[in-house]
């Protein structure tokens, strides 16, 4: 098999705080940190989930370790830990030991050099496990120790211990119990090194998280920290593994038997994922492997209801069912994931109600939101996709009756005032106090964005929604039961052309001529009526107003209610979130526009900017959001939608490249 993408960082890049590095396990927990270490959220350590994939508890903050090293003049010791506990001001010295990270298809190491002896830590998360395992080892001329414990929590995840937690130690040798609300196993392995117990004596430790102040957030917590064994090496220096896993009695965990072993199949599975992208592409560079990789971390298994969902993004959000099918193709299609694409969407089939599917599962597993117009839609886009792509027949002919139940609730009405215009074929959509597209910002009792009526891109997917129906029909031999509807929605979309396409019709016909991304969205899909010369034109006022050098403005600057700065609290955040903050995944959809127009050289162009972000912040992923003025990456490190739409988008732009240089690559 190939070797990994790699990507290292020198000393100095690595300490670089705004560096973070997701590890997973595929059942929504998951180990959050800086490049070098240092906890920077309330998310980072190990979460791990009660109730795959939400009910997430955080149990640990921080490995603790601590080296000693002989000398003539007495044992040197030193942190290799470090922890902000104030602006700037650590406890610990690990951040001046480093001489480099490096990233392997995005498993992390750190390298740290004291007194001669080098330190290398790697550390992973085994599928399925609810734990996270650090892999040390040790170079050293000489007999060197390593102490190993750790600073822990026991909390729900988005909170923080404001004193310090009631949490008891048991030892038992090589395995230590931490109880509190939940209970953590950590245990040590070291061949060849002599093993010391420590009686655990936890003292409170204060930590500051740098991410959480910036965003207006708790940024304080108490832990509780205690080294908990010795580890003696002899010249030469040796091995040791550290492995703190959530006991969750309800999920079926796998035992971490060997460590080592355990690290070579997560690498070993991650070069397939990597490998398969590349193959099902025809496109085998760096960029596809790293997404790929990446893709992974929002595939995770549901238990209630059961099947494979997608974690929206890292490190907040659970799985919300817009996000999961509008990342389906990039997530899986892309990534040669057939199997999980149509456990995929057999979740959300399973889930509909009414015909809605899930906004949202609710983070304490019980129940979810449907407080969403284009989900649904997404879906019917998302099943023709699948279907395209793997020929699967039987699937087609099983989901095309919840197809045609759920456009026959949106003919007829269903929630939140969705329903078929009897007058013109379009959707309409909207009831006071609720936000239904995704430009679903509430404060409070604020819709941010409304967009009550027609909006464009609500009415893309509801023709491409008919399409699917018409298009799965034929290929099963069976009549549709749409077409007349496709055709009479199509012909009434020529409304919404007023000299440029307004992003919204309101009931009454009143426009709302902001300029918004949503038109690229509507006239990517594949039904929507238009012409070369509206494409282009419509092309031209958003490269001019809204494209940015990794996103599209969700409002343009040039508009007053244009805000530029996203970021402080969250009433600021969310304020700005819709009004010009700037978002990666509908850069694709403007993308699909250019490559229409035979514009391939502007479409690279265009995801330059987007596709060196990939080291910038979540390591390897694509953020949620920028701020539209100075692009500062925010929201979310680690985004799913962001991550697949980048894919999706170098995939088209690299066939349109091969293809005009005469060496097409596989579709």
């Amino acid at each position: 098999m190939s070797a990994p993408v790699t990507f290292p960082f020198g000393s100095l890049t690595a300490r670089n705080a705004d560096l973070e590095v997701l590890l997973t396990d595929g059942l929504g927990g998951f180990a959050l940190s800086s490049l070098s270490g240092v906890p920077t959220r309330c998310y980072s350590g190990l979460v791990a989930s009660q109730q795959p994939p939400v009910q997430r508890r955080t149990h640990l903050v921080s490995p603790q370790e601590v080296l000693r090293v002989p000398g003539p003049d007495g044992v040197r010791e030193t942190t290799l830990h470090a922890l902000e506990i104030a602006p700037d001001t650590f406890e610990g010295e690990g951040l001046r030991h480093l001489t480099g990270a490096s990233l392997l298809d995005l498993l992390p190491e750190r390298e740290q050099l004291f007194a001669g002896v080098r330190v290398r830590r790697r550390a992973f998360m085994p599928r399925g496990s609810g734990a996270v395992v650090f892999l040390y080892d040790v170079l050293s001329r000489d007999p060197v120790a390593l102490r190993l414990g750790g600073f822990f929590a026991d909390r729900d995840m988005h909170a923080v211990h404001e004193r310090v937690p009631g949490l008891t130690f048991h030892a038992a040798g090589r395995e230590v119990t931490v109880q509190g609300e939940a209970q953590t196993r950590v245990q040590v392995h070291a061949p060849g090194a002599v093993i010391d117990p420590l009686d655990p004596r936890p003292l409170a430790q204060r930590v500051h998280y740098r991410h959480d102040l910036a965003r207006g957030e708790p940024d304080t917590e108490y832990t509780l920290g205690t080294p908990l064994w010795e580890l003696s090496f002899p010249a030469g220096g040796g091995r040791a593994a550290l492995v703190v896993q959530a006991v969750t009695p309800d999920v079926a965990q796998a035992l971490i038997l060997d460590p080592w072993a355990a690290y070579a199949d997560e690498a070993a599975r991650r070069r397939e994922l990597a490998v398969r992208a590349q193959d099902t592409t025809g496109v085998p560079d760096e960029l596809v492997a790293t997404l790929a990789v990446a893709a992974d971390a929002y595939l995770v298994r549901r238990t209630q209801p059961q099947g494979v969902t997608v974690i929206a993004g890292y490190p907040w959000f659970a799985d919300w069912g817009r996000d999961s099918m509008i990342a389906l193709t990039g997530l899986t299609l892309l990534t040669g994931r057939h199997a999980e694409a149509r456990d995929l969407l057999g979740t959300f089939l399973r889930s509909l109600r009414r015909g809605l599917t899930p906004n949202n599962f609710h983070d304490d597993g019980q129940g979810a939101g449907y407080n969403t117009v284009d989900g649904a839609l997404w879906l019917a886009v998302a099943l023709e996709r699948y279907v395209t792509v793997t020929g699967d027949a039987a699937f087609a002919r099983e989901a095309l009756p919840q197809l045609r139940d759920l456009l026959d609730w949106h003919v007829r009405g269903t929630d939140h005032g969705i329903r078929m215009d009897p007058a013109d074929g379009l959707l309409l959509a909207g009831e006071a106090g609720v936000q239904l597209t995704w430009m679903d910002v509430k404060i409070e009792g604020w819709v941010v964005t409304p967009r009550h009526g027609k909006p464009v891109e609500v009415q893309g997917l509801w023709l491409a929604a008919l399409g699917a129906e018409s298009r799965l029909s034929a290929a099963l031999g069976e009549e549709t039961r749409f077409a007349a509807t496709l055709a009479r929605a199509q012909a009434s979309f020529a409304a919404f052309w007023q000299g440029a396409y307004v992003d919204t019709l309101a009931a009454d016909g009143t426009p709302d001529r902001s300029v918004r991304p949503n038109v690229a969205i509507a006239l990517a899909l594949p039904d929507t009526p238009t012409s070369p010369a509206l494409v282009a034109a419509t092309t031209a006022q958003l490269e001019s107003e809204l494209l940015s050098p990794v996103g599209l403005h969700t409002l343009s600057p040039l508009d007053g209610r244009y805000r530029g700065n996203y970021g402080g609290a969250q009433v600021q955040r969310d304020a700005a979130y819709h009004q010009g903050t700037v978002w990666p995944w509908p850069l694709t959809a403007f993308v699909e526009l250019l490559l229409a127009q035979g514009e391939v050289g502007r479409a690279r162009a265009a995801l330059r900017g987007l596709s060196g972000h990939v080291l910038e912040a979540g390591l390897g992923h694509v953020s949620e959001v920028f701020a539209g003025d100075s692009l500062r990456p925010g929201g979310c490190p680690f985004q799913a939608w962001s991550v697949a739409e980048l894919l999706r988008a170098h995939v088209l732009v690299s066939r349109a490249e091969a293809q005009a240089a005469g060496t097409q690559s596989p579709a």
